[in-house]
């Protein structure tokens, strides 16, 4: 299995005080090499996608304006709770690039699986919008990278963060070869496409509150019908850890094991339906302790471990 990241998606910096800070990518980093688990997987380096195949799922306007607005020093907000900064653009090219990548390596039959390690997530980016943290949809960069696969014409997208990923559903909401599943807080955060009505959305609204047995009973009978009828060949995840109950952003309580037990249903759907291909990528998780002990039970279930 494939560890992709990038030690410029570091340089990535918000406001002071803002949660998407470069501390959840290196805290997760120094627990995978603590724990031994690293040196189990083929760590590569990622490498930046340029605006032509970001143009396949942003509006190519958006991203010029993007690209023209990066500061020399500082940073300017790009929506109230997303700043960008002199590195933020390279970081979130490096994140989609990530993505782009793993699956290209998926499909080519190099590795079985990969987890992208990087940041910031992407999401909430839709497809002529930065907001959430999010400037680019690394995940649906991955989801089009498959479809232009001549192999490849249904893909699924599953995403457990504690927000919904409204950019994604934005994105693929007419594109009914891309299944995209998300579990989500509601109401909450972004408040958009939560109620979209389309065959290939499945949305799994959460209240606060939600323990592990309703979350786990809500998503396995959602998600498991979804992707046994669209039998995606390729499945994408959108790993978001901030639905546990430490993180600060979120009010869903979930557990270290409700993660290991959602990526254990996420390889069965794809040893089943997708041969076994599964790429996912880092999106939410606030607390360091939290996403870095689950994030490593979601990596160490993607390894076989």
């Amino acid at each position: 299995m494939q560890l992709i990241t990038h030690a410029d998606c570091l340089e990535h910096r918000m406001m002071p005080g803002n949660p998407e800070r470069p501390e959840r990518l290196s805290a997760l980093l120094r627990y995978l090499h603590n724990s031994g688990l690293q040196a189990d997987l083929d760590t590569r380096l990622a490498e930046p996608v340029d605006l032509e195949s970001l143009g396949g799922v942003h509006d190519l306007t958006f991203l010029q304006s993007l690209n023209a607005a990066i500061p020399a020093s500082g940073w300017i907000n790009v929506d109230p709770d997303t700043a960008m900064g002199p590195g933020s653009l390279r970081a979130a090219a490096l994140a989609a690039g990530a993505v782009k990548g793993a699956v290209t390596e998926v499909l080519c039959g190099n590795t079985q699986r990969a987890f992208c390690a990087v940041r910031p997530p992407g999401h909430h980016a839709e497809a002529d919008a930065a907001m959430g943290f999010c400037f680019y949809n690394s995940i649906a960069l991955g989801a089009v990278t498959a479809l232009g696969d001549d192999t490849i014409d249904r893909v699924a997208i599953l995403d457990f963060d504690v927000h919904h990923g409204n950019g994604t559903v934005d994105i693929f909401k007419d594109t009914p070869e891309v299944l995209v599943c998300s579990s989500f807080q509601h109401p909450f955060y972004p408040h958009r496409y939560f109620d979209i009505e389309r065959d290939n959305i499945v949305n799994t609204p959460l209240p606060a509150g939600t323990e592990s047995a309703a979350f786990r009973k809500a998503v396995e009978h959602d998600w498991t019908l979804a992707v046994e009828t669209h039998r995606p060949q390729i499945i994408l995840v959108s790993a978001g850890f901030d639905a546990h109950r430490d993180d600060p952003l979120g009010g869903l309580l979930l557990q270290d094991d409700d993660f290991r037990w959602i990526t254990e249903l996420i390889v069965d759907l794809a040893n089943r339906y997708s041969e076994g291909r599964v790429v996912s990528a880092l999106e939410g998780g606030y607390d360091l302790n939290a996403l870095s002990r689950s994030a490593h039970a979601h990596i160490e279930v993607l390894s076989g471990g």
